[in-house]
């Protein structure tokens, strides 16, 4: 194989900082990122089982790692990912993404995700959140941020977007992110946004309703930039989206407090009919595009890839909430950990397989292990 010294993989993670003190230290810390990210490439979902796929491929593993003392224990994976600094173990997570994608484009969705079993009764320390960023059009994970314990999303959200390269994107986020600076961030940095807007914005929700009806009583079609109906029918099911877009400056000015939505082209209405349930769903939204109604509908369907291909996969396929990395920074790096194996997986393009069946592929063979690792085509 290649010297992994010249792949990217490896060239970005070897700068990382070593939390360990000098003196005391058996194992390279990028042979210890390294084994973790090839072991849970092939299943592994703990340090025990980490170490033991260590012990298992130690011949291959010594193919491109030093490991001057062997294969660390699983006590030794936990307490540097423990110390790791996940700020940083983020940022090069981050370089690496931006380094091996052309080009970041389309929809990036932002949304938060608990780690369920990440809590301890015994300290008394909750479940921790992780804000991240998925590119729909790309299919990869962007970055993450953890929400502080003694916070919410609201302050996880702009640490992130300072890190992401938003130029030409549209950026969705749910109500809990919908906020004037948030809205403001998006677009100094040069992308465009749709935004939920709840019972949290009570007053611009307000607005946006009765806007909507009175444009109804007047005459809707003179006031609506553009409608859009949508029917699906799946696994028997009946479902009819329709989307009312209104761009009219006349109309926009009866928000309160427009001026403090920056950068604010369009106010969005979707209606969900369910016919099998017979229920009617009404969602809104605010917009920075001024756009036709079949791209907005569009665009806020894509945003729930986030939860289809980022959160479900992560909870099905690698088990994240049965996860109980609990101790300092462990579960934090290890939700990087599973970010970067995940990217890998979906950027192997040669094996025609679910990512279950990739996983196991790279458990049974070194050679596609060696491939996922090394040589994943990552574009659009």
């Amino acid at each position: 194989m290649q010297n992994p010294e010249n792949t990217i993989l490896y060239a970005y993670f070897q700068g990382l900082t070593d939390p360990r003190q000098e003196g005391k230290i058996s194992h390279k810390l990028i042979d210890i990122v390294m084994i973790a990210i090839s072991a849970i490439l092939s299943g592994a979902e703990s340090w025990t089982e980490i170490e033991f796929f260590g012990e298992t491929q130690e011949k291959w593993l010594s193919t491109f790692l030093e490991l001057p003392n062997g294969i660390p224990s699983h006590d030794t994976f936990r307490e540097v990912f423990m110390r790791l600094d996940p700020i940083e173990f983020e940022e090069h997570f981050l370089m690496w993404v931006q380094a091996v994608t052309v080009k970041i484009k389309g929809l990036i969705a932002i949304d938060g995700k608990q780690l369920r079993r990440s809590h301890n009764h015994f300290t008394g320390k909750k479940a921790i959140y992780m804000v991240s960023a998925w590119a729909n059009e790309n299919k990869l994970v962007l970055g993450q941020r953890k929400v502080d314990e003694k916070s919410n999303e609201i302050t996880a959200i702009p640490k992130l977007l300072d890190v992401l390269m938003l130029a030409g994107c549209i950026v969705t986020i749910d109500a809990m992110g919908c906020q004037t600076a948030i809205a403001e961030k998006i677009i100094d940095r040069e992308g465009d946004y749709v935004l939920s807007v709840k019972k949290n914005q009570k007053i611009l929700l307000s607005d946006i309703i009765g806007i909507f009806e009175a444009a109804e009583e007047i005459d809707f079609t003179a006031v609506i930039h553009d409608y859009h109906k949508a029917t699906e029918k799946r696994h028997g099911r009946l479902e009819t989206r329709e989307c009312w877009v209104i761009s009219d400056p006349e109309y926009l000015s009866l928000l309160r407090g427009r001026d403090n939505w920056t950068g604010l082209k369009a106010i969005v209405k979707i209606k969900t009919t369910r016919h099998h349930k017979k229920t009617e769903v009404f969602r809104y939204y605010i917009a920075s595009l001024d756009k036709e109604a079949k791209f907005l509908l569009e665009t806020v369907r894509g945003h729930w890839g986030i939860e289809n291909k980022l959160h479900w996969v992560l909870d099905v396929v690698f088990k994240e909430d049965n996860s109980r990395n609990r101790s300092k920074n462990s579960a934090e790096n290890f939700a990087v950990l599973r970010h970067i194996a995940l990217n890998l997986l979906r950027s192997e393009h040669s094996t025609k397989r679910s990512l279950k069946s990739k996983r196991f592929k790279c458990a049974l063979s070194t050679q596609y292990l060696e491939k996922v690792l090394f040589h994943a085509k990552f574009h659009a």
